[in-house]
């Protein structure tokens, strides 16, 4: 039984037009916390608050931090939806596995998500190109020195309304391929949703915004292969083929990503889940063989690429314009999320009518 505690003063509401991404956050949060000896216990949803944490707290010290990124959606009919909640919460889980995490049971996950959706549900924008993310975190609480796992964490949920995640829209990005850095390696962490990844990704970044672009696209530890652009996976349109690197442990396993299969799939296209030579992406493009590029990502959804920085020298793509399929992809999925469309594949969940 989740108990909820209100908040005795409610924060202004920003502006839903003038959102941006991930900077105002909601007034209730939701937190179960986990111990060896008493299992997973005291859910409940309280004001947001600052956490009271040991200094000695396992995830100050030795990373073991792992999230998620969901999304609640007001749609056209006034519905409050969740989109495909309970890929996020198996993701989680397989992460928890892989860091020696305890992970919630997902039925304690998905109801805390759904309580507190409910209990904010005047958070939920329903100006187009809007929603409610949601980020379920969790953390190694255990006080200690030692390289082990940690006994004790706690799992929280904290929500913030959002528009775009890149300033740019829905209008293609530009994009530094980086030949230096290396996101991830074989046997490591790259397939989880795990803190440490998103640090070592950073100065990466940084380097290319400062050049001028929004992004980096990562190469495998050779500098061979692509495998994700910035946060998101990646799809190229070659010819009649439609390529995404294969999840051979280095990349996360996008939701938004497997949507795009599925839905590719259906409406007839060759989809294509290899092993793809930046090589092979920039011959494409000298011939004109490259027809599109996009990344997928819950926080995005599609974010067409319309421009890539290769050894030295700019590459626009599809005169850096968003493509036909990039918009008819971007248009189906968020026609189902905004009930604009049916929920043919049963993608949709419903936190309240």
């Amino acid at each position: 039984m989740i108990s909820i505690q209100r908040a005795s003063q409610l924060k202004a509401k920003p502006d839903f037009h003038q959102l941006g991404f991930g900077q105002f956050f909601t007034d209730h949060l939701f937190q179960v916390e986990y111990s060896a000896d008493l299992g997973w216990h005291r859910p409940q949803i309280i004001p947001y608050q600052n956490f009271q944490i040991d200094p000695g707290a396992a995830v100050l010290h030795y990373g073991q931090a792992l999230f998620e990124g969901m999304k609640a959606f007001r749609q056209k009919s006034g519905d409050i939806v969740l989109f495909r909640p309970e890929y996020n919460c198996h993701r989680l889980q397989q992460g928890a596995a892989r860091l020696c995490m305890q992970a919630p049971p997902k039925d304690l996950m998905l109801e805390g998500i759904r309580k507190l959706v409910e209990v904010e549900k005047d958070w939920v924008p329903s100006q187009k190109g809007c929603s409610l993310y949601i980020r379920p975190t969790l953390i190694g609480t255990e006080a200690f020195l030692g390289v082990r796992p940690s006994e004790k964490y706690l799992f929280y949920v904290i929500l913030s309304p959002v528009s775009s995640y890149y300033k740019e829209g829905l209008n293609p990005i530009s994009i530094f391929v980086e030949e230096y850095f290396v996101r991830a390696a074989p046997g490591g962490l790259g397939s989880t949703k795990a803190g440490a990844n998103y640090a070592s990704s950073l100065l990466a970044a940084l380097e290319a915004k400062k050049k001028g672009y929004a992004q980096v696209l990562w190469l495998d530890v050779n500098h061979q292969h692509i495998e994700e652009v910035g946060t998101m996976n990646v799809f190229f349109q070659i010819g009649n083929e439609i390529i995404t690197p294969s999840l051979d442990g280095t990349i996360l396993a996008g939701g938004v990503r497997d949507c795009v299969i599925e839905i590719l799939k259906d409406w007839g296209f060759s989809v294509s889940q290899r092993k793809l030579k930046v090589d092979e992406v920039f011959s494409a493009l000298k011939s004109g063989e490259l027809r599109e590029a996009f990344g997928t990502g819950t926080a995005a959804v599609i974010s067409p690429i319309g421009k890539l920085h290769y050894k030295g020298q700019d590459w626009t793509l599809n005169d850096q314009k968003i493509g036909p399929l990039a918009q008819r992809l971007y248009d189906e999925i968020t026609a189902l999320q905004t009930g604009e469309a049916p929920d043919s594949r049963g993608w949709l969940s419903k936190v309240l009518s």
